[in-house]
């Protein structure tokens, strides 16, 4: 039900902003006819962008799924000890350290 209200949130900021940009260009549009300065836009544009703005944040945080866990321990509970250790004996770590300490490296 929650995603439904979030959804409906998203898609009244969206026809907000439309209707506030199509505001804007035909105020802008107005101005440049009568040959007028533009000095800014009114404040009920400016009030309806804001308020499309303030619906479109929760609405998006509440349509949108359940956040996963991107850690390193939620991925470790996925896996099993032969997934995470399966390319641990294919390294070897001797080639890169001669090639930064030189002959000190050598046992």
């Amino acid at each position: 039900m929650s995603k439904v209200v979030g959804q409906v949130l998203v898609v009244t900021a969206v026809l907000a902003l439309v209707h506030a940009a199509f505001s804007t260009y035909e105020y802008l549009s107005t101005l440049k006819a009568l040959s007028k300065p533009t000095n800014s836009l009114p404040i009920s544009i400016i009030i309806e962008a804001l308020i499309s703005l303030a619906l479109f944040i929760p609405g998006i945080a509440i349509s949108s799924d359940s956040l996963e866990d991107v850690t390193y321990r939620g991925e470790l509970a996925k896996r099993s000890i032969d997934d995470q250790d399966a390319r641990m004996g294919f390294m070897i770590p001797s080639k890169r350290g001669r090639a930064i300490f030189g002959d000190q490296w050598d046992l």
